[in-house]
């Protein structure tokens, strides 16, 4: 009897799982939610983007876009999320451009933050009619990754740089170096699609939108002035960040940006 009131438990608690996990982001939809956005803090935060930030500054669609996707993955906004890439689409951004935008968010946030939004691009994806799986952008392999990589990173933070950073490794961190180069820089930064310039701006709107990176954003604020991203490009997109990652690491970013550049 006991061992069967134990099974039952064991049970009920699995279908829970189970039905938690299928409805939790159904059931709480956040910003798609018709009842949470006609609440009076979500109508004062609306004209806060609609009528102050949205204008502001010279983003065209697809930058502003896939600046605003991949600092709201970072951040891990759901709604907000699903919500601008469907406006994205009807705004004619293409799908292996936001695709490649979370692709070049996962060596930074970590696949654990990204994941479940690479699963949610895909369901909205195939909902909108557009066929999976993509095309392939990468365009390495195992014999050119790191050289591939080192070079990008040569690109973006000058030779004598990396160099030095490579020299001075402890022999028991030269393996991350070797990761730094061939995967974060050389699986990633090699792809098709988004050119590099883009690539290093969004890598600093993900550092920034997940925040506790400070020393990693202002060395890619950096990368962002090496390889001829503007001040003003970074300041227009930490602008349309903010009503979505909040003031404190808004105005982390623009100290990221501000010792990069000069004040």
């Amino acid at each position: 009897m006991r061992k069967g009131v134990i099974l039952l438990l064991a049970l009920l608690l699995i279908a829970a799982a189970v039905f938690f996990t299928a409805h939790k982001r159904e059931e709480y939809p956040y910003m798609t939610n018709e009842e949470i956005k006609s609440d009076e803090i979500m109508q004062v935060w609306g004209n806060f983007v609609e009528r102050d930030v949205k204008p502001h500054g010279a983003l065209d669609k697809r930058t502003r876009y896939l600046v605003l996707l991949a600092g709201n993955a970072a951040a891990q906004g759901f709604g907000s999320y699903e919500t601008l890439l469907r406006e994205a689409l009807k705004a004619g951004v293409k799908p292996e451009e936001i695709k490649e935008s979370l692709y070049q968010a996962v060596p930074y946030a970590g696949m654990a933050k990204i994941y479940d939004f690479l699963i949610l691009t895909d369901k909205i994806f195939a909902q909108s009619g557009i066929k999976l799986p993509l095309a392939k952008a990468g365009v390495v392999n195992e014999d050119t990754r790191f050289e591939q990589g080192l070079k990008a990173q040569k690109d973006i933070f000058g030779s004598e740089h990396i160099d030095v950073m490579r020299q001075n490794a402890p022999a028991d961190l030269k393996h991350i170096q070797d990761y730094l180069s061939a995967n974060c820089f050389g699986d990633y930064y090699s792809r098709g699609i988004l050119d590099i310039k883009t690539r290093e701006l969004l890598t600093f709107v993900v550092l920034v939108s997940m925040g506790g990176a400070d020393p990693q954003a202002k060395a890619h604020a950096g990368g962002n002035k090496n390889i001829g991203n503007s001040r003003a490009l970074l300041i227009d997109s930490v602008t349309q960040l903010l009503p979505y990652i909040g003031y404190p690491r808004a105005l982390n970013a623009i100290s990221a940006i501000q010792s990069a550049y000069g004040a």
